[in-house]
């Protein structure tokens, strides 16, 4: 049951998580959602840290390395992933960003572990499942003139002064090479965060709250930081509730997933990666994202095969 729960807190969390950094990322641009991202997450993050110093955990050198490189490629994934959805459908970006599992299996082969013939068919499934995600043959739907998205707020408010984002014209969604760059942008991080599960996998029995700190962390140094000290940090009033939901369900959906990793991690893996699917669903509910038939069933290709893979490696 814990693995179950586990895995179904993870995949609502960060399917919530998703939808509103897709909406947050078009109005104060992807850069500035994953620095507020993981500043909330860092600041949520210190309290747990906190109790397991108290409690005299330790790490090694090897730990420590594994944390630098896990927080570096979940930020390096979450940025890609983000400005994927700034030019993308969220229903074909998360079932290929969800496919971080069969990175980590391509992975894990590079490093030199056999790969089974059950394995080998699904990532094969699965990338024809993505091929047929990034085909868009519809034309180009201008609804409007160039820089009139709805979605960008009337006034952004920067915390620091700088340049406005770049005006994207309101039909980006509609573009058929827009949907390639969203797939090849979803792809590099799908491969971002399989490099953060092989590294995450050499952690041992490192603390969970310190893996989440120290992911955060990276993102702090790396993103937010950087943009404050150029002042591009931005901020606007629409943008607050989405990045602070984004912050929070981040943190506690890595959380739960790990919890229920520990229990069965094959059961917590296929539950977990149907984030997509309900990000998905809730795009098309929420957001009236329409998909070409090809793509709904390369979509529904990935998200099959992404659970089929954690069941045969499970």
């Amino acid at each position: 049951m814990i693995a179950i729960l586990g895995g179904l807190g993870a995949a609502v969390s960060w399917a919530i998580g998703t939808l509103c950094s897709s909406r947050s990322s078009r109005m104060i641009g992807p850069a500035s959602v994953l620095a507020w991202v993981m500043i909330i997450g860092f600041l949520v993050s210190i309290p747990s840290s906190v109790v397991s110093l108290q409690e005299g955990r330790t790490v090694s050198a090897a730990q420590v390395a594994g944390m630098l490189v896990n927080g570096v490629s979940y930020t390096a994934g979450l940025l890609l992933a983000y400005r994927a959805l700034v030019i993308g459908r969220v229903s074909i970006v998360t079932p290929i960003v969800s496919t971080e599992g069969a990175g980590a299996a391509l992975g894990s082969v590079v490093l030199g572990e056999a790969l089974g013939i059950p394995t080998a068919i699904v990532l094969a499934v699965i990338a024809i499942g993505v091929v047929l995600a990034s085909i868009d043959r519809r034309a180009d739907e201008a609804v409007a003139g160039p820089g009139t998205d709805p979605d960008d707020p009337e006034g952004v408010v920067p915390v620091w002064t700088g340049p406005e984002p770049a005006a994207r014209p309101a039909h980006h969604r509609e573009d058929p090479a827009a949907t390639r760059r969203s797939v090849l942008l979803a792809i590099s991080a799908a491969v971002a965060f399989s490099i953060g599960l092989i590294s995450s996998a050499h952690l041992g029995d490192t603390p969970i709250s310190w893996i989440l700190l120290s992911s955060r962390g990276a993102g702090l140094v790396l993103i937010a930081i950087p943009l404050v000290a150029r002042r591009r940090l931005r901020l606007s009033r629409r943008a607050v509730p989405l990045v602070l939901v984004s912050g929070v369900l981040e943190v506690v959906g890595s959380a739960v997933y790990v919890t229920g990793a520990h229990v069965s991690a094959a059961t917590a893996a296929v539950l977990g990666s149907q984030f997509a699917a309900i990000a998905a669903v809730s795009a098309f509910i929420f957001f009236g994202e329409r998909l070409a038939r090809i793509q709904v069933v390369g979509v529904s290709v990935v998200a099959i095969g992404v659970a089929a893979l954690a069941i045969v490696r499970g």
